[in-house]
């Protein structure tokens, strides 16, 4: 059996032999025991009663974080004239229509979100096979795929760049998103917490059957799992 580190061990005491926590409680406890020496992440993780075998129980949406995600997101716009002067002062790191594609094409990736316009679609997907395995690929389920104007364009460019992130669903029916840093505040933890699960019920598969979420918990990059106690949830119902 693995010995426990003294972070590890300090991190055990804390939690004192409880499994479920309340929303307020698990945040409290993560920024309590991120003690790395960088600024951790905080994610949540659903099991949902789903089946992902089946086309009609997906799960694949996107939520606009209240307080942000607490990291810089590099977004790039496929479009064309217009649309592409309009990404850029909008705040993408590059924007335009053929020679974009091209300069992908050639191995360049430094972003983290590439939206497209819809009539760009057609050329961009001679590039499913690289951008599909990144996760790159623009899709009109994450919002990714737009209308081919300078508003649209630049709504879409604001909306990634100040905290709309994209979740869908593994082959396990797990679904994983990050809320913020460490850093933050609880408040603001707890106001892109209240988003996010709000956001996973509204997107419920008419096909899923039982209970949809299974189990829900909140980690940090370098600390445990914390199981949520869903009989105290009604804690983000309340969060304005």
């Amino acid at each position: 059996m693995a010995r426990l580190s003294k972070r590890q061990k300090q991190i055990q005491e804390k939690l004192g032999g409880r499994v479920l926590f309340s929303p307020s409680e698990a945040i409290g406890l993560i920024k309590e025991t991120s003690t790395a020496k960088f600024d951790e992440t905080v994610e949540a993780a659903f099991y949902l009663g789903i089946n992902p075998k089946h086309a009609d129980q997906q799960v694949r949406s996107t939520v606009t974080l209240p307080e942000g995600t607490g990291k810089t997101v590099r977004v790039v716009a496929v479009c064309k004239g217009p649309a592409a002067a309009a990404a850029k002062e909008a705040g993408a790191v590059d924007a335009g229509a053929e020679e974009l594609i091209e300069k992908i094409q050639g191995g360049w990736f430094e972003f983290d979100i590439l939206i497209a316009t819809a009539d760009m679609m057609g050329q961009l997907s001679r590039l499913g096979k690289i951008l599909g395995p990144k996760k790159l690929m623009p899709n009109p389920k994450a919002g990714t795929v737009v209308a081919p104007s300078p508003d649209a364009v630049s709504k879409a460019v604001q909306e990634f760049t100040g905290g709309k992130v994209e979740f869908r669903n593994d082959r396990q029916g797990n679904v994983h998103v990050a809320i913020g840093k460490a850093s933050f505040e609880a408040e603001r933890l707890m106001r892109n917490l209240a988003a996010v699960h709000n956001a996973i019920q509204r997107v419920k598969p008419s096909a899923a059957k039982g209970q949809y979420i299974k189990t829900f918990a909140l980690s940090s990059t370098m600390g445990p799992g914390l199981k949520l106690d869903q009989a105290s949830l009604n804690e983000l119902s309340a969060v304005e």
